[in-house]
């Protein structure tokens, strides 16, 4: 049995073949991050095991590795996520000196993934893997969006005495679009404010026709998480494209390490206490406290259970409560959705 660690990158990912014992075998290998990566990788590990059955265990960089992971599963080869925390421990343990560089780092990803038999095995899915194309795009979009809101905000400051609020919607780009027309200006200064308040009009307009997208997408993916106050289709959206399958969280506890929401305990003088854990996938943080804010607004049950922790912990600390509690419904809510994914074919396959 052979496991290959990998350091992923942006441009190049470093790998590094361990034996059993946990020492390496074999030359390690820096190969580019293009098209050729998947094959240059197969090529390599052959050299070193012919029959061996080959474990890959890339640290948890999915940013960075996602088209690695699904080209290996592909391939036909298992796959397994290391944490960040547990390549450190392993590289810290076999370390000579104490210095840190790639190949330490891919070499403790292998021994982290030997050690450590119950790791993560990466899993595709089809809904999963348009999702995500999706609501990255959309983030991408909104980003642009507000950028460009705010150099024009700034912009419209210099000439106008009033603008619009909401430039987000279609009335506020309609309103300024009506306020430019009107007002005394030059007709180059003119020009390039109507410029920007129609490139801000088709970005909201991309963005709705993908809110549209994606709600035929999550409906049917989703039913019991789009019950849950405060989870909208673009946060259920965002639920299914980061977590993905929910099985690799065995229970709610290890889905709120990976999201941000279980504290720390912390020891002190005998004394047992926690702090907010400021690590995690903090996209998913987000989406836990906008859900935690929508109910917080109108959910009786989360309004009790704020009552009952704010006098003890204070406003933060009952929401962070809260959000941990969410944590437990949605792990419940996706097990259940997922049971039934193999049941369902999305309207967009059937148009297909």
């Amino acid at each position: 049995m052979v496991t290959v660690g990998i350091d992923p990158h942006k441009h190049v990912h470093v790998a590094a073949a361990v034996g059993p014992d946990g020492r390496r075998i074999g030359k390690p290998l820096t190969v580019k991050n293009d098209a050729l990566l998947i094959t240059a990788l197969l090529t390599w590990v052959r050299t070193i095991t012919d029959d061996a059955a080959v474990t890959w265990a890339i640290e948890d960089g999915r940013g960075f590795a996602r088209r690695l992971a699904d080209g290996l599963l592909l391939a036909g080869h298992e796959v397994v996520w290391v944490p960040t925390r547990l390549t450190a421990a392993h590289r810290k343990l076999h370390a000579a000196t104490g210095a840190k560089s790639d190949l330490d780092d891919a070499a403790a990803a292998a021994r982290a993934a030997i050690a450590t038999p119950d790791l993560a095995r990466h899993r595709i899915d089809e809904h999963v893997r348009e999702l995500r194309v999706l609501v990255d795009h959309r983030t991408d979009l909104i980003k642009r969006r507000t950028n460009l809101i705010n150099q024009l905000k700034a912009q419209l400051h210099t000439w106008l005495d009033h603008t619009p609020g909401d430039l987000a919607r279609p009335k506020g780009t309609d309103a300024l679009a009506a306020l430019l027309t009107a007002a005394r200006l030059g007709s180059h200064v003119r020009g390039v404010l109507m410029e920007m308040t129609a490139e801000i009009a088709g970005l909201n307009q991309r963005v709705r026709g993908l809110d549209t997208t994606i709600k035929e997408i999550v409906s049917p993916l989703a039913p019991t998480l789009l019950e849950i106050t405060g989870i909208s289709h673009n946060s259920a959206a965002v639920l299914i494209a980061e977590i993905g399958d929910i099985t690799r969280f065995p229970t709610s506890a290890k889905l709120a390490r990976y999201t941000g929401c279980a504290p720390i305990p912390v020891y002190s003088s005998d004394q047992e206490r926690h702090r907010l854990h400021r690590g995690g996938n903090r996209r998913l943080n987000s989406v836990l406290y906008t859900a935690a804010i929508v109910q917080k607004r109108f959910h009786p049950a989360a309004q009790r259970l704020l009552e009952r922790h704010e006098p003890a912990k204070g406003k933060r600390g009952a929401r962070r409560i809260l959000q941990r509690h969410l944590i437990d419904v949605i792990h419940r809510a996706m097990t259940a959705d997922q049971a039934t994914w193999q049941h369902h074919v999305t309207r967009h396959q059937l148009a297909a």
